[in-house]
């Protein structure tokens, strides 16, 4: 059902870079950069992807206190690998990876950081081991 996500950015080409390598780690790259600094990384066209941007009304971009872009992983190494990735970058580690409540058939299996420019983002994987 969604297509893509956007987050908001006071340094595009700083952002970029984050973005780069981090979405590299799970096989993403960028699909599409427009002139004013629209950017959208994904794994293909037709599939869920994320955008950073410059706010459009050229004030500040602000993270906020509840959203939360979480990205979906096939195995419980790579919301591990993305995680790294992500402190390694620079950004903040906002909940270390490892399950939330039981192991089982429904097991979740979270890591959540922040990035360069405080959005919060969370690799996740449900299901058992």
């Amino acid at each position: 059902m969604i297509g893509y996500a956007t987050l908001g950015t006071n340094d595009l080409e700083r952002a970029r870079t984050f973005y780069d390598a981090l979405m590299a780690t799970i096989g993403a790259k960028r699909l599409m950069e427009m002139e004013h600094g629209f950017t959208m990384y994904g794994t293909g066209w037709g599939q869920p992807a994320i955008c950073i941007t410059p706010p459009h009304d050229g004030q500040a971009a602000h993270p906020g206190n509840g959203p939360m872009l979480a990205l979906v992983m096939d195995d419980r190494a790579k919301v591990d690998a993305l995680h790294a990735k992500a402190i390694e970058l620079g950004g903040s580690c906002e909940g270390r990876p490892g399950v939330r409540g039981e192991e089982g058939p429904q097991a979740f299996y979270g890591a959540y950081f922040r990035d360069l420019d405080g959005n919060k983002l969370c690799a996740f994987r449900t299901g058992p081991a």
